[in-house]
C-alpha cells in the first residue's frame, strides 16, 4: 500500500532530489520549496531514507487539517488514533515549524500536540507516554502554514546528513547533504578524475567517491527513527541494506588538497573511515602550486567566503584561483562554491553558469568555468561557446542573485601588503571532533546470516559488516513546500555542536 512521503532538503537542491526519487522509483513526485512530495511504500521509505543523497529527512504525513486557534490544534490532534503509533511505554517528541500571523510561537503549537496525545491516553488509559527530546522513540513533525496543518512521522531521526564517516571536521566543514547535491548537480558520476584543491575535511572527495562507487550513504548509519516503529519489518530493511546491486566500479581518481596539514590529517583519517583509500587521494599542497593535471578533470571547491573562515587576503585568494584555473586547467570543467559577488569578480573568469544555492543561511552560487585556451573573443570568432543550450535555458529559469552585498572592508586588505596564507585557521587545535563513535556491536536486530557470495563487496557474517575493495578489506559496523521556508539547520554558533553547518569545507 502506497502513502505520502515528505523528503527535505536544502534550497537550491529541490530537483537534485526529484531526479533522486524518480531513479528510485518514487511515484507522484512534487516539487516544494526545501522539499519534494512522493508516494511509496514500506520499502521507498526505507530506501529514501538509506540511499538519498540530498534529502535531509524522510516524513511521513499522518494528519492534514486546518487550524486558526492553538485549540484547534489541540482538538485535531486529539482525533487521532494514538494508539496505533504510541503506547504507555513509548517516549516521544514533537517538532515544530510554524509560518503564520495566527501561531507566533512554534514551541507553543508543539505544546499542543503533546497536550492532546498525553489527555488522550490518560482519559482511554489512565497512564500517558513519557516525553524525551533525546532519542526518543517516537518522533513527530507538525508543519503549520497559516491555516494549513501537516503532522507528520520523522522516519529518518538524526539529520540524514551524518552519515557516519566523519571523525573530525576542520572549523567550518561543508554539509554532506549540499557536498553531494553540489556533485550531482555537476553532472559527474566519475566519467574522470575529481579535484578538490581546497578540501578541508574531506567532504566532496569522500562524497564523490560514495557517487562514484555508487555506495549508498547510509551504509554507515548507525540507526533510523522507523527502526523503532510498531510496523518496522528488519526483514525488509535487510534486504535493503545488503543490496549491492547499484555498486560498480570506478576507473579513475579523487584528489584532494589543503594547504593545512591538520586538515590534510583530518580529511585522511575520514577518507580511510569510510574504507576509500582507494579511491581517494589526500595531499598537502596550496593551491597556488597546482599545475595541470595529467589526465582529464573536474574541479569541484568550497574556498572560504571570509564569513567563519579568514583569509589574510581573501580576494587576492580568489584571483590566485582564477589565474590557477586559466594557466593550469585548460580544458577542465571548475566548479566553485562561494559567497560574495567580489570574490567572483577577483576570479577573472566568465561563468558559463550560476546556480543559487544556500549554504546555512548565506545566499551562495555555484559557478560553473569552462577553462578554454586562448582569449574569449578568439574563441567565439572561432564558433566556441562556453554555455550549452540547457545552461541558457537554465540561467534564465534562476532568479538573479543580490547584486549589493554588504562586502566588509575588513576583508577589503591590500594584497601586496601581506602574503597568501592558508586559509583554515586551526590555531591552537581549532577543529571539531566528532563525539559520536559509532559502535556497530550495538547494532543488532535480529539479522539472519547472509548467503551471499563471498566474492561480492558486501558481506556479513554474525550481525557484522566487511566492505571489502580488492583484498582491501574494511570492516565497519552499521553507524548510524508543502512545508515552509524553514531552514532546517542548527545554530552554527555552538563550539562543539555535531549538527553545525559551516560555509566552507
Amino acid at each position: 500500500m502506497e502513502f505520502e512521503l515528505i523528503a527535505k532538503t536544502f534550497q537550491g537542491l529541490e530537483t537534485v532530489l526529484a531526479s533522486e526519487l524518480i531513479d528510485l522509483g518514487a511515484n507522484n513526485i512534487q516539487i516544494g520549496r526545501r522539499m519534494v512530495s512522493f508516494t511509496g511504500n514500506k520499502e521507498m521509505m526505507y530506501r529514501a531514507n538509506f540511499q538519498l543523497r540530498t534529502a535531509i529527512r524522510i516524513l511521513k504525513p499522518i494528519s492534514h487539517f486546518k487550524a486558526k486557534t492553538a485549540d484547534e490544534v489541540y482538538d485535531a490532534v486529539k482525533q487521532i488514533d494514538w494508539t496505533q503509533y504510541l503506547s504507555n511505554d513509548t517516549t516521544f517528541a514533537v517538532d515544530s515549524v510554524v509560518f503564520s500571523n495566527e501561531f507566533k510561537h512554534s514551541k507553543f503549537v508543539a505544546y499542543k500536540v503533546k497536550d492532546a496525545i498525553v489527555d488522550q491516553f490518560r482519559e482511554k488509559t489512565g497512564n500517558r507516554p513519557n516525553i524525551r527530546i533525546v532519542n526518543p522513540d517516537i518522533q513527530l513533525h507538525i508543519h503549520v502554514a497559516e491555516y494549513d496543518c501537516t503532522l507528520a512521522l520523522d522516519s529518518s531521526g538524526e539529520s540524514l546528513h551524518r552519515r557516519g564517516y566523519r571523525q573530525e571536521a576542520v572549523e567550518a566543514p561543508l554539509n554532506e547533504v549540499l557536498a553531494a547535491g553540489i556533485i550531482l548537480q555537476t553532472g559527474w558520476r566519475g566519467e574522470c578524475d575529481l579535484i578538490d584543491p581546497m578540501c578541508g575535511s574531506g567532504t566532496f572527495a569522500v562524497e564523490a567517491a560514495l557517487i562514484a562507487r555508487g555506495i549508498a550513504p547510509g551504509v554507515f548509519r548507525k540507526e533510523y527513527a522507523f527502526e523503532k516503529w510498531p510496523d518496522f519489518d528488519s526483514e525488509l530493511f535487510e534486504r535493503i541494506y545488503e543490496d549491492d546491486s547499484r555498486e560498480r566500479d570506478f576507473e579513475h581518481h579523487i584528489y584532494g588538497y589543503d594547504n593545512n596539514r591538520q586538515a590534510v590529517e583530518i580529511a585522511t583519517r575520514n577518507v580511510k573511515a569510510a574504507g576509500l583509500s582507494k579511491e581517494v587521494t589526500i595531499t598537502l599542497q596550496d593551491f597556488k602550486d597546482f599545475t595541470q593535471p595529467k589526465e582529464k578533470s573536474i574541479i569541484i571547491t568550497n574556498p572560504p567566503y571570509g564569513e567563519r573562515i579568514s583569509a589574510p587576503d581573501l580576494l587576492g585568494l580568489y584571483k590566485m584561483i582564477g589565474e590557477r584555473f586559466k594557466h593550469q586547467f585548460v580544458g577542465g570543467d571548475a566548479w566553485v562554491l562561494s559567497y560574495r559577488e567580489e570574490c567572483f569578480e577577483a576570479i577573472g573568469l566568465k561563468p558559463s553558469l550560476r546556480t543559487p544555492l544556500y549554504n546555512g543561511s548565506l545566499e551562495c552560487e555555484l559557478r560553473k568555468y569552462q577553462i578554454f585556451d586562448g582569449k574569449f573573443n578568439d574563441m567565439r570568432a572561432g564558433g566556441g561557446d562556453i554555455k550549452t543550450a540547457q545552461e541558457r535555458r537554465l540561467m534564465a529559469d534562476q532568479k538573479r542573485f543580490k547584486q549589493k552585498r554588504d562586502f566588509k572592508t575588513r576583508l577589503g586588505e591590500q594584497p601586496e601588503e601581506r602574503e597568501l596564507k592558508g586559509d583554515r585557521n586551526f590555531g591552537k587545535g581549532k577543529y571539531v571532533r566528532e563525539d559520536r563513535k559509532f559502535n556497530r556491536e550495538d547494532r543488532k536486530f535480529g539479522r539472519k546470516d547472509s548467503n551471499r557470495n563471498d566474492d561480492r563487496p558486501f558481506r556479513r557474517d554474525n550481525g557484522e559488516r566487511e566492505f571489502k575493495r580488492n583484498g582491501e578489506g574494511r570492516d565497519f559496523k552499521r553507524g548510524g513546500d508543502k512545508f515552509g521556508k524553514k531552514n532546517f539547520e542548527r545554530r552554527n554558533d555552538k563550539p562543539f555542536n555535531k549538527f553545525r553547518r559551516n560555509n566552507e569545507d
